[in-house]
This record gives C-alpha cells, structure tokens and sequence, in this order.
C-alpha cells in the first residue's frame, strides 16, 4: 500500500471514529475498545490538521489548568483527559443560567501507522491544547552501487 492509500485509509477510519465518537459523546457516553462504558460531563471540540511533519490536534479547553490533564498514548491510541472546575457562586452571588459545561472529559484518537508515537508534545495557551504528533521519517529506497 503507497504512503498516500495509507493516508487516506487513516483519515477515512478517522472520520468513521469522529463520527462515531460524536454520536456517543452527544449523548454523554464515550466508549473505547475493550472498556465499559464511562460517563464523561462534556466534550471539547478538536480540530486535527496535516503537516508534511506532524499531525496536529487542536482542542479548546478553557477553563481547564493544566494539572487537570492527563495525555496518553497506549497501543497505538492518543488519550486527552481532563476535567473542568465548576465555579461555586459565594452566597451574594445567584446564578440565572448556567450553560458553561464543567466536570470531566475523555477524548481518544487512533494513531497512524506514520505517527512517531515517542515525540508527541503537548502545550496549553490560553484555553488551547496543542497536541503535536510527529511523523516518522519514511525511509527513501536508494541505489547501491557495485564495485567491480
């Protein structure tokens, strides 16, 4: 299979686990392969992109300190788990409405064959979690020359 077939094959599997990770979490429940079901409080949007390097993955956290997350990797899945304080209102204070979602969260992609697992790296700024997976260098075929 060509490095681009392969690409491809990760991205459609990974649309089919957003799909299917976003129909569970609507409904609060988040499951993985080989696990119960857990219950999770609410869901962070996440954006993944492409590099020629590196696969990014975006997830707007706020709120959410860093000590509150825990980044994984385990057989070839990436694992973002936090949790998200709620604000207790002081006894003056009364609240109305309250939509912001707080409590714990799980999110978990399945990596590529292509990822470097190793050298993922993670930074947090200003209520955005940047999670880094670098690809692995693809050996090139090369020519050996035979000396008579």
């Amino acid at each position: 299979m060509s490095e681009l077939q392969s690409t491809r094959s990760w991205a459609a599997q990974l649309q089919r686990d957003l799909e299917r990770a976003f129909d569970l979490n609507w409904r609060g429940v988040a499951l993985a392969e080989g696990e119960n079901k857990e219950t999770f409080d609410w869901t962070p949007p996440v954006d993944i992109r492409e590099t020629d390097q590196a696969y990014v993955l975006i997830a707007d956290i706020p709120g959410v300190a860093t000590e509150q997350l825990e980044i994984t990797t385990d057989k070839g899945v990436l694992t973002i788990r936090g949790e998200r304080s709620a604000q207790v209102p002081s006894a003056p204070d009364r609240y109305n409405r309250i939509e912001r979602a707080h409590g714990t969260f799980l999110r978990r992609f399945t990596l590529p064959k292509t990822a470097n697992a190793d050298a993922i790296a993670a930074k947090s700024t200003n209520g955005v979690l940047t999670v880094t997976v670098p690809k692995l260098e693809v050996v090139q075929p090369r020519r050996i020359e035979i000396t008579p």
